[in-house]
């Protein structure tokens, strides 16, 4: 007989709460009878009797084809497009800049190859030039 009483105990427990979130889940507005406040009342004083009551009469009557709010595809929504333009063209900007940047790099790096053959020699003379021991340097041509 105990083991009974536990387990009445038990399922009138699990009851009283999934009744309570039930209630406190349901909107203010769909609740019958009483207001909600009412209901929690009802359902934490008279476990059984109230969860009976709330099903019966308080519970809201299209649970089941309850649907808070639809859905649309991404490219429905015109803040998601706006924002994916924008990413869109950051990534445009982000690439051009990129390009240029290595653009630039090349450029450099084919200046500076270049400049070496251009560059006189560490004394400040030509390569070609030679010194005919006054101190002028003559051309070969």
């Amino acid at each position: 007989m105990v083991r009974f009483l536990i387990f009445a105990a038990l399922i009138s427990v699990a009851l009283m709460i999934y009744t309570l979130i039930e209630c406190a889940r349901s909107d203010s507005q769909e609740v019958r009878s009483l207001p909600k406040p009412a209901w929690f009342a009802v359902i934490v004083f008279l476990p059984l009797i109230g969860a009976g009551l709330w099903f019966a009469l308080g519970r809201p009557q299209n649970t089941s084809n309850y649907n808070p709010q639809t859905t649309h595809a991404p490219d429905d929504d015109e803040d998601f497009l706006r924002q994916l333009e924008v990413w869109r063209r950051q990534q445009q900007r982000e690439n051009e800049l990129n390009a240029r940047e290595e653009e630039l790099k090349r450029r450099e790096a084919k200046q500076e190859d270049s400049k070496p053959s251009e560059r006189p020699s560490k004394g400040g003379k030509d390569k070609n030039a030679s010194n005919d021991g006054n101190g002028s340097a003559s051309s070969d041509n």
